[in-house]
């Protein structure tokens, strides 16, 4: 009575840790045929378990053919787990691309795997619209840069390089910005955008040619997280 008790307290647990995972897990007999799902796994790939059940894993990771299937579990026999990426189809025919971790566990046989999905397609859009905010950057026709907390340059564009006649980001990143940037009013106003408050200020300058010209500094403050400043943006243009 009590080993009955214990397996189906197993069984139990089983289903509540399937049900509360995060990520996706398809679980297949040892040669790669599908033998269960969780609710997550039937959300990403659009399906029923029923619809699924007995069919070869690479219906759903294209690729993971039973050849693959038989190297994976070699591979596995030298270590806990094999990461992959990979190109996941979902039963309406459409794509995501995913994380996939694959491991051993006896559940209905001895040497089932079990396939730990993760969808990467919301991480891939967020780290290719940062690429076009860094291309932005680069690119912009005004002098843009960065600089932390102490006041010390970590990022100015090409734009900042010609205006202030540096070769290379080496010769400015590192060096504080009253260095870089003594003119009165602005370390009084890198202050006041550290504190949160965004300014603009116009300044008298010399051209490349020592003719004079204004230049409009415009600094805000760097939020990060909730609302936590970490450093200061800024922009310098002719006007």
């Amino acid at each position: 009575m009590n080993a009955i008790c214990a397996l189906q307290d197993h069984k139990s647990l089983y289903r509540q840790l399937m049900t509360g995972m995060y990520d996706a897990l398809l679980v297949t007999d040892p040669n790669g045929h599908l033998i269960e799902l969780n609710p997550r796994a039937a959300e990403y790939f659009r399906c029923r378990p029923e619809e699924i059940w007995d069919k070869p894993v690479a219906t759903l990771i294209p690729g993971v053919t039973a050849q693959v299937v038989g190297r994976i579990r070699k591979g596995l026999d030298e270590s806990r787990h094999i990461m992959l990426d990979a190109k996941c189809q979902r039963t309406d025919g459409s794509w995501f691309p995913a994380e996939v971790t694959i491991s051993v566990i006896d559940l209905v046989n001895a040497g089932d795997l079990v396939f730990t999905v993760r969808d990467t397609e919301r991480r891939r859009k967020q780290w290719q619209a940062m690429r076009s905010k860094a291309n932005a950057f680069e690119n912009a026709h005004c002098a843009c840069f960065v600089c932390d907390a102490d006041g010390i340059f970590r990022a100015v564009n090409r734009a900042f390089l010609r205006m202030f006649d540096f070769g290379a980001p080496e010769e400015v990143v590192g060096a504080r910005f009253e260095d870089v940037m003594p003119d009165e009013p602005l370390p009084a106003h890198f202050e006041c955008a550290l504190s949160g408050e965004p300014t603009v200020c116009r300044i008298a300058a010399q051209t490349e040619a020592g003719e004079p010209a204004d230049v409009e500094v415009q600094l805000a403050p760097d939020i990060q997280g909730k609302e936590r400043c970490v450093g200061v943006v800024g922009s310098v243009v002719r006007v």
